[in-house]
């Protein structure tokens, strides 16, 4: 039985909307851990809706990854896309000059990429179909932004049962601008070896393309084909070794346009490959999807299509659909004025803060205005809620019923200079009343059906079947998946 925690049942529960938000959620289990803090499965008891917060741990030790917190929030509320995962909502902290974590309410998903490609061996090709054309729609939509994500890979990219991919992790994504200096922008690029561009292993050029993201989405689609990785190189030398093994060494022209004279030497010293047929690493697979393989892993990245290009690619007929591909208006250089400043960890504090209150109008109408009292501490519940949590972590995530934190009431800010918070009168009695147990129920998907886990849904499905790889057709097509607007949701993997 989930844990949870009751909710207050309270006349003015309204005006605590704004301020004491963290009793607006049922806390249920730990999902995820790492080094960046926990995730947690709640349900938000206004909308009934599943949701994972990701509570970030002291976020200000160094100010490089308040950073990197702070591009990704603010990326991630600029690119709202069917297809690129939500922050719903992040909580106020109870004083902008001292919090120190921050608690960030996302969509729940179920699981990611990686796990599905690991567990199913049964996998379509309508499913293949449908989830490259999901990942290039947000790649499209995220290159019109001028934004490269530069970290794609399964564990990137978040996924439910109903074939429901969303792209997430924004942390090493960058947006370009026209005055950005190349080599100050790209000296932090640590993405993971698999999935990173041939001129990203050997600095072939000094500026570089939204294109380092299209061979990403390839190598992912590959990926998904075989079960496996197409490039598991053990350094940036064998890396370029297996891609040259595949897509053959690069012509002398395409070796004269990189500027790199080192570069330029090392290619030129490769032996001579040729390209190896993706037929026969690939069979028994649509020659079309194979085609736009090969386009997407060109190792000339002025070879490979954009994300709107392949979209446009044969291999989905049927199922692409240009108002389905919306593009995104180009994020202003204004937003992002703090990558070309030194900073300091109050002024990170102040600038994450500021982010934070897009999710509170009410209080940046008061911040613009020059209103807030910066000398009180506003009762947002943090306290309590950082409770459960440390429960929860406490109990290795195990489920079990506790005595809900008590929700301290307040009618005007108080001042941060009185009593601590935990003088409180002891023998005062809960009015906690109501109380939301049961989950609500996995809407029906006419999709068809993505395993998740075998054991979890044999045995939660008696009835189900497994679709096999080379047997008859789906009872569904791609277009079907498109169409459907569910999207169940019980687990939250990063």
């Amino acid at each position: 039985m989930p844990v949870s925690f009751p909710i207050q049942n309270m006349p003015f529960k309204e005006f605590f909307t704004e301020y004491g938000e963290a009793s607006q959620y049922q806390i249920q289990e730990v999902v995820g851990k790492g080094s960046y803090g926990v995730v947690a499965a709640a349900i938000d008891t206004h909308t009934g809706e599943k949701v994972a917060i990701k509570k970030i741990d002291g976020i200000f030790e160094h100010v490089s990854e308040a950073t990197r917190i702070l591009r990704e929030i603010k990326l991630l509320r600029l690119l709202r896309h069917p297809d690129i995962v939500e922050i719903k909502h992040i909580m106020l902290p109870p004083c902008r000059r001292e919090f120190k974590d921050i608690y960030v309410v996302f969509e729940l998903m179920e699981t990611d990429l990686h796990h599905v490609i690991k567990v199913n061996n049964d996998l379509m090709p309508e499913h293949f179909q449908f989830f490259l054309y999901q990942l290039l729609r947000a790649l499209k939509f995220m290159h019109s932004a001028n934004v490269f994500h530069r970290d794609l890979k399964p564990k990137n990219i978040l996924a439910n049962a109903d074939c429901k991919l969303k792209i997430c992790d924004f942390g090493l994504a960058r947006a370009s601008f026209g005055d950005s200096p190349s080599a100050v922008f790209w000296t932090d690029y640590v993405a993971t070896r698999w999935y990173r561009a041939p001129e990203l292993c050997g600095s072939f050029f000094s500026k570089y393309t939204p294109a380092i993201d299209t061979w990403s989405i390839g190598c992912i689609f590959a990926e998904m084909l075989s079960g496996s990785p197409l490039f598991p190189g053990k350094n940036a030398v064998h890396q370029l070794d297996l891609i040259t093994d595949l897509v053959g060494t690069p012509s002398a022209e395409a070796i004269s346009r990189i500027k790199n004279e080192k570069a330029r030497r090392y290619l030129s010293s490769l032996r001579k490959k040729d390209p190896i047929p993706l037929s026969q690493k690939f069979p028994n697979v649509d020659p079309l999807a194979l085609k736009l393989l090969e386009r997407l892993i060109a190792f000339d990245p002025r070879d490979r299509p954009s994300a709107e290009q392949a979209l446009a690619d044969p291999y989905f007929y049927g199922l692409a659909n240009i108002e389905d591909e919306p593009k995104a208006q180009p994020i202003s250089k204004f937003e992002f004025a703090f990558e070309r400043r030194n900073l300091t960890k109050d002024d990170m504090r102040q600038l994450i803060y500021r982010e934070i209150l897009e999710y509170h109008p009410q209080m940046l109408q008061e911040y613009l205005h020059g209103e807030e009292q910066t000398s009180f501490m506003y009762p947002s519940g943090i306290e309590q809620f950082k409770q459960q949590f440390d429960h929860l972590q406490g109990h290795a995530g195990k489920i079990e019923t506790i005595a809900p934190c008590r929700r301290r009431y307040a009618s005007v800010p108080r001042e941060r200079v009185c009593a601590p918070l935990d003088e409180e009168v002891t023998g005062e009695k809960s009015d906690d009343e109501n109380h939301i147990g049961t989950e609500t129920a996995m809407s029906a998907s006419d999709n068809p059906p993505m395993v998740l886990d075998k054991s979890e849904s044999e045995a939660s499905d008696p009835s189900s079947q497994s679709v096999k790889k080379s047997g008859g057709r789906t009872c569904c097509s791609a277009r079907c998946m498109l169409r459907s607007s569910s999207i169940s949701a019980s687990q939250y993997v990063l």
